[in-house]
């Protein structure tokens, strides 16, 4: 990713928001919706804040390293 995710100013009010399910009874979550546009929105239950949008390729690059253990804690 060359740049920052930025919390777009656009109307989110009809996306569909999802968390995983391993936190379905949890408070401190993130959601994410598949965008109209093709984006893909990303927000914290917790915060009135918007939301960072990604570009599909921003997200399929993000899922790809999760998959992939890019972001686990590094071993000692």
């Amino acid at each position: 990713m060359t740049h920052q995710p930025t919390a777009e100013r656009q109307d989110h009010d009809g996306a569909r928001w999802f968390k995983a399910r391993a936190s379905q009874s949890g408070t401190g979550c993130v959601e994410i919706a598949h965008l109209a546009d093709g984006h893909v929105g990303l927000r914290d239950t917790k915060s009135t804040r918007p939301p960072f949008v990604f570009d599909a390729h921003e997200w399929a690059c993000f899922i790809d390293g999760a998959k992939n253990g890019e972001f686990d804690p590094p071993t000692r």
